[in-house]
């Protein structure tokens, strides 16, 4: 009769280990950092230091993924945080949302996706978060944080 109360404890643990809160992907959208000028253009030194700040943020937890667009501004702005992990990040073509969701989703654990002002919403909303309002060109620094189920959706800001 003692076991029993010990049995409904572990059961009650191991449900909660395996509930879709547990098991749910989590992702970070967000925009490639400043930018200077000229065709595609590296960072800006605001958008370096943002760079930094972005590992430091997101450096807690080792991401099983980043996804950078095919430009220099979001390799750089993923850069730190996959260097600080050792990982290499994965391009896409910015023109191809459903095929960057779809790799997305067969990953197992934090992803990080670095896109565009046009290209930030609908990648938020394909993986299942509320679509976040249009960018503007001088839109930087916000990220999206998409977790849990039923899906949930943070910005959070650099």
């Amino acid at each position: 009769m003692k076991l029993f109360p010990a049995l409904l404890v572990f059961s009650a643990l191991a449900a909660c280990a395996t509930t879709p809160e547990a098991s749910a992907p989590e992702y970070y959208v967000m925009r490639h950092l400043q930018k200077a000028s000229g065709r595609d253009p590296a960072l800006s030194e605001a958008g370096r230091a943002g760079a930094e700040r972005l590992a430091a943020l997101l450096g807690k937890r080792r991401p099983a993924a980043i996804y950078v667009s095919t430009t220099r501004r979001a390799r750089e702005t993923a850069a730190p945080l996959a260097a600080k992990w050792k990982l290499v990040p994965k391009e896409y073509d910015p023109g191809d949302t459903a095929a960057l969701v779809q790799r997305v989703l067969a990953e197992s654990g934090p992803v990080l996706i670095v896109g565009h002002s046009n290209t930030v919403g609908e990648i938020v909303e394909r993986l299942g978060g509320t679509r976040p309002p249009d960018l503007g060109e001088t839109d930087y620094g916000e990220i999206w944080h998409l977790w849990g189920q039923p899906r949930r959706t943070e910005r959070l800001r650099l």
